[in-house]
């Protein structure tokens, strides 16, 4: 559908019968938003000659926040340099003349293969929301250089080859990996949610995701030093995504930040991950005293054992015993995976038949389980995030 702003009912009439497909015609710019509000998947609004310039670039600038995905076609009685000049500052994707119906609806076809090429924003998953909420699983190590992200990466391409609709949240704000490792280069990232006036929202939170590939869309970590995100509303986006997909994976950084927090607040499942040596398990002894402190119950932990190697690393008994968790799954040590790494690929996808891809799908598998059963058993009342654990606890981490 083409949505479409302009009050002469005769150009309406001619732009109805030469555009292809159903248009939705609107009176003002304020019913537009009404439409856009109850159609979140429109892909092409052009704005008519009856919008004033300064109120079309307005909306059009408005738009590459909320809506990057949404192509603004602008329609004016005469296209000159200042109008082209101030239209596509504001990001207006095509200016037309409102003579020319040819013109604009070579425009309004451009501009929808775009929208429907772009690997830009996802649209919400159909038919999910805040009744059916999703998993929300949090990777944690307060040691760097175990594969955490790596293992996030992976785990969130597994659950989607399963059929699953999943986001992945890069919470490490300071140094986060995970577009470098999916070869993504985000528009917009966490930096951006104290640009959405305080409203945490699907469709505000959608504005902030980037596609990397079918049912796998990412929340990014800032890409500029310096730049800050929020604490505040992380844990409410946190929700919102999970009203909206069927698993969110979060990858935290490697301490108990604010960020992490609300991570840990907000998870269903945590995924311990460390590596079997002796500087990985003090790490992870440490972790797991700190997260009983915070209260957080031990029946959602779970060990992840990466670049397990009999010949050179401890036992898997070894890290068991002194964790008092059981591994969940152990991932190889092999080259494999740091080429696949370099070249931005996950492993379960470029070597299916790996021993470390195969170790990676059945974490998935047991992820997937949890969230069925999660769903399965929840109630209309049964709802762990009415209340952030950090407010119901009774001692503090000193």
């Amino acid at each position: 559908m083409t949505a479409v702003v302009e009050q002469d009912a005769a150009l309406v009439d001619l732009w109805r019968a030469a555009l292809d497909g159903p248009c939705a015609v609107l009176g003002t710019t304020g019913e537009l938003e009404r439409h856009l509000a109850t159609h979140p998947h429109e892909q092409v609004v052009v704005l008519g000659a009856s919008v004033a310039l300064a109120e079309a670039t307005t909306f059009a600038e408005q738009q590459r926040l909320l809506r990057p995905w949404l192509a603004v076609v602008l329609v004016r009685g005469e296209v000159g340099t200042g109008v082209l000049t101030e239209a596509l500052g504001a990001g207006v994707r095509s200016v037309v003349a409102a003579a020319d119906v040819d013109d604009l609806v070579g425009a309004v076809a451009r501009a929808r293969e775009t929208a429907q090429r772009s690997v830009g924003v996802a649209p919400a998953p159909v038919g999910v929301g805040a009744d059916a909420a999703g998993l929300v699983v949090t990777l944690f190590s307060v040691k760097g250089g175990v594969g955490k992200s790596v293992v996030a990466t992976n785990l969130a391409a597994a659950l989607a080859d399963q059929g699953r609709r999943v986001c992945l949240v890069d919470l490490d704000v300071t140094c986060g990996d995970v577009a470098i490792l999916l070869r993504l280069s985000p528009a917009h990232t966490l930096a951006d949610l104290s640009r959405l006036a305080g409203e945490i929202d699907p469709s505000g939170v959608e504005s902030l995701l980037t596609v990397h590939s079918e049912r796998v869309s990412v929340l990014a970590a800032p890409v500029h030093l310096g730049e800050r995100v929020p604490v505040e509303p992380v844990g409410e986006v946190l929700r919102t995504l999970a009203g909206m997909f069927d698993v969110v994976v979060v990858d935290t950084g490697g301490t108990f930040d604010d960020h992490a927090l609300q991570a840990l607040d907000s998870c269903d499942l945590l995924l311990l991950v460390g590596t079997p040596d002796i500087p990985s398990l003090k790490s992870l002894k440490l972790a797991t005293g700190t997260l009983d402190l915070l209260d957080l119950p031990r029946d959602r932990w779970r060990l992840v054992l990466n670049r397990t190697d009999s010949r050179a690393g401890l036992a898997t008994s070894e890290m068991e015993a002194t964790l008092g968790l059981s591994a969940l799954v152990e991932v190889p040590a092999h080259r494999a995976v740091l080429s696949s790494v370099n070249r931005a690929e996950v492993i379960v996808r470029a070597q299916p038949g790996h021993a470390a891809a195969k170790a990676l799908r059945s974490l998935a598998e047991a992820t997937a389980q949890v969230a069925d059963a999660r769903r399965g058993a929840a109630g209309p009342s049964d709802s762990h995030r009415a209340a952030p654990r950090r407010l119901r606890r009774t001692r503090k981490v000193s």
